[in-house]
């Protein structure tokens, strides 16, 4: 792979007997015909969406479509090519190492999945996701881009896709069918069914599955007929078998409206390891098995094609009946139907890129080191600027003195110093300076290795601030192993290592011992963070946080009711109760339209005397200030968890990128796109905590939203709010005259706002938690929903008209 000693390292990211003169490899692959077959079948899909999108087709036609798409057609051209199928000239270790592949991610995601769910559902969960991770779209979408690339040079490939498909229905999803069935089973209240009937059921129902019965008869048919289909069935069979390509696509781009609707903030993680273990362990895999096992080639070069056509089919994305069966079983279908849809799209560009890189000939490694030098020199600037855009907002918001806002702190200085880092070694490795070069290196290195372990001790940080509140000695801790372990590890290399001549990338500056280094570190952190983050997923702890934290602060301004004593001051006259008011700086009530005030005249009582019936301004209102401290105390455990999750998923990739390295002789050209996505994962974490952090919501986006609306409405008059549209009247009609005085009733309380003065108010969560329950909304969406409808009617606001109605722990008050 590389030579430490005085050698040039040379980086050939081609096929072993490669030749730059020769054309031997531009025979491997047809790279020409690959976008017009993305376009056609993407279009297709496009058509299909666009139909189902403005209803053309309704759902329940494009149910007998699918229907048809799946009980006749694909089981025609199954059986048609199980006839056809010359077995001579199959590479069995191919097929077993794709199969291999497949069971391993399986059963990864099945474990993981019966660690991490809850005990209610947890198995009908492994099932439909480790189906969702290993059943592919191989024949509506993989069977085109694989005849597109692969027919002139090499068809016989084209075979493995019916050879591999029919394996992975018959052994993997019976087993997902029965973890679903056994789920069933428990879930219901009387066991009238034993467990050995019901894998006698399951069995029955895959042999009963058209497309396995056709491939089984297909095989009986093969041997019987030998490889002749009668020429009496041969147009009927050819028909049905033709009909499934357009058809299956259009189906694809049908079933793919309104799912990404369904996708909800708690499955986006879920969502995240699915399309990681689909898109990105599966296709590695794939490689890596076939490397291992395919002995029998003797021709270098088919052997790379077969590793390299491996590596494409763990691409293609999951397949739409995974959905039908989340359907079948009421599991997991918000997670099932969005996942289909992202993986989709995301397969395109990476199956795009991978056969461009493997199609050209040949490839001046020193070029492509220069490319990737000034890519990730281009990434470093932005991400720099995004970093001091979320740093400042770390400090300017003061989270970081609260934990874990303090290590993600530490976090965002480790990335900002790598792409300083990154930019500096841009000039100096050009220059012929070596003190400056190990400087350089050195800076780099450390803050590299650093952001490599903060991931895993903030979600260590995250497990044990959910047993122990106070962190002050573990903080210490903590933030030592962050930047001592990577310091330690740079000494080492600097010590030990020796300078690799003539490479300008800084992974690689000290050869195979800092690959080494580098994977071990990035080993351990997967390993802190992916076990740290198990654990907090087997508990509510974020919500039970968010409920103390609220139950805390509403404590100060709640005030007990006894029975026989006066909730305020001696009530002075007229003239000093305005000036008590005045305590708390009320504003002017915003007016309701016409016809909600005429009816709630005659529904609403008035306020006892002492109520403070308007909008609080002051900050010296106390409830303004218990919304500030909850904002402070806001831990952003949800954000954080993403954030480490997704940061671990890059380790993932630095990894793989390092035993690639340490494995392959010859990298080859898949790693040169690995190699540009582990820029990314390094030098644009930026980006991602941009995203995360960078756009606090009290600091950055209540105040925009603020001054834009003033700006918007400087120039209208304050006026009835008369050109409400029928949907919000009517709402809020339906709950002034219905509903108002029972919710009033039952969430609103007394609590302080001033020295003297009391507001009849409730919390946001509090109105939605009542919506879900009086049946007004069926979940936390639609409860959000009717109550921003309410705020735009005038029916509620919030305390001092700044936020927007949320579930969350702001408060609110009904206008009278």
């Amino acid at each position: 792979m590389m030579e430490v000693s005085g050698e040039t390292t040379n980086f050939n990211f081609s096929y072993e007997e490669e030749d730059p003169n020769s054309s031997a490899l531009s025979g491997t692959m047809t790279i020409d015909r690959l976008f017009p077959a993305l376009l056609e079948c993407f279009g297709i899909i496009l058509c299909g969406y666009v139909a189902g999108r403005a209803n053309i087709i309704t759902s329940t036609q494009a149910k007998g479509l699918g229907n048809f798409v799946s009980k006749f057609a694909l089981p025609a051209l199954l059986f048609k090519n199980m006839v056809l199928l010359d077995f001579g000239n199959v590479i069995w270790p191919f097929l077993w190492s794709i199969l291999i592949a497949k069971v391993s991610v399986f059963f990864l995601v099945c474990v993981l999945t019966l660690i991490v769910a809850s005990p209610d559902n947890r198995l009908s969960k492994a099932g439909i996701y480790s189906i969702f991770a290993t059943q592919s779209n191989d024949f509506a979408l993989g069977y085109p881009i694989v005849e597109a690339l692969y027919q002139s040079t090499y068809p016989d490939y084209l075979q493995y896709i019916y050879l591999v498909a029919p394996v992975s229905l018959m052994i993997l999803n019976p087993i997902g069918f029965v973890f679903c069935e056994i789920q069933k089973w428990k879930n219901q209240e009387n066991h009238q069914q034993s467990k050995l009937l019901i894998m006698g059921l399951v069995v029955l129902k895959v042999l009963k599955n058209p497309i396995v019965f056709m491939v089984i008869i297909g095989l009986i048919a093969h041997f019987v007929l030998q490889q002749k289909i009668p020429a009496f069935m041969s147009e009927f069979v050819d028909g049905l078998a033709n009909s499934f390509g357009g058809a299956a696509l259009f189906y694809l781009g049908l079933s793919m409206v309104g799912q990404l609707g369904k996708l909800t903030r708690s499955t986006v993680v879920t969502l995240i390891l699915l399309l990681t273990a689909k898109l990105l362990l599966m296709p590695l895999i794939c490689k890596n098995m076939v490397d291992l096992l395919d002995n029998s080639n003797t021709s270098s070069l088919n052997h790379s094609s077969l590793s390299n056509y491996a590596f494409l089919y763990g691409v293609f994305p999951t397949a739409p009946s995974v959905a039908i069966y989340a359907v079948y079983y009421n599991a997991e279908l918000e997670v099932v139907a969005s996942g289909m849809v992202i993986s989709t799209f995301l397969s395109a560009p990476i199956m795009y890129v991978s056969a461009l890189l493997l199609s050209i000939p040949w490839m001046d490694p020193q070029l492509l080191m220069n490319s990737l030098q000034s890519f990730t020199f281009d990434i470093s600037i932005v991400s720099l600027v995004a970093l001091v855009w979320t740093i400042a907002v770390m400090f300017l918001s003061k989270k970081f003195k609260r934990l874990p806002h303090m290590f993600t702190v530490n976090l965002f200085l480790a990335q900002f110093i790598t792409c300083v880092g990154m930019i500096l070694w841009n000039f100096v490795v050009k220059e012929d300076n070596f003190v400056g070069q190990v400087l350089t290196f050195t800076l780099l290195c450390t803050s590299l290795y650093s952001t490599y372990v903060w991931p895993g001790l903030i979600a260590l940080s995250l497990v044990l601030m959910k047993s122990h509140e106070n962190l002050k000695v573990s903080a210490g801790m903590l933030g030592l192993v962050g930047w001592g372990v990577p310091a330690l590890a740079t000494a080492v290399l600097l010590v030990s290592g020796e300078k690799m001549s003539d490479t300008i990338d800084s992974s690689l500056f000290y050869g195979k011992p800092q690959i080494i280094c580098t994977s071990v570190i990035a080993a351990l952190s997967i390993l802190l963070g992916g076990g740290s983050l198990v654990c907090l997923s087997r508990g509510s702890w974020a919500q039970n946080q968010h409920i103390q934290e609220g139950s805390s602060a509403e404590a100060l301004v709640t005030e007990v009711e006894p029975e026989n004593e006066n909730l305020f001051e001696p009530v002075p006259p007229s003239g000093e109760l305005n000036r008590a008011c005045l305590i708390c700086d009320c504003a002017p009530a915003q007016p309701m339209p016409d016809m909600i005030i005429s009816t709630t005249m005659n529904n609403m009582l008035r306020n006892p005397t002492g109520q403070c019936e308007n909008s609080c301004a002051s900050t010296d209102c106390l409830l303004v200030q218990v919304e500030e401290l909850q904002q402070v105390a806001d831990r952003q455990v949800a954000r954080h968890v993403l954030l480490c999750l997704l940061l671990t998923v890059s380790l993932l990739a630095n990894f793989s990128s390092c035993l690639w390295l340490l494995f392959n002789r010859l990298p080859g050209r898949l790693y040169l796109e690995l190699q540009f996505f582990c820029a990314v994962a390094n030098y644009g974490q930026g980006f991602l905590s941009f995203a995360l952090f960078g756009l606090d919501k009290h600091l950055i986006i209540l105040p925009f939203k603020k001054r834009f609306l003033r700006l918007w409405n400087r120039n209208k008059q304050e006026q009835p709010q008369t050109d409400l549209s029928e949907d919000i009247r009517m709402t809020c009609t339906q709950f002034t005259k219905y509903h108002k005085d029972q919710c009033f009733h039952d969430i609103v309380r007394k609590r302080r706002c001033g020295k003297r003065t009391m507001v009849d108010c409730f919390l946001g969560s509090e109105l939605v938690e009542w919506l879900q329950q009086v049946g007004l909304a069926q979940d936390v969406g639609e409860a959000v929903l009717y109550g921003t409808k309410l705020q735009q009617g005038g029916v509620l606001q919030h305390i001092n008209q700044e936020h927007s109605f949320q579930d969350s722990s702001l408060y609110y008050r009904f206008l009278t």
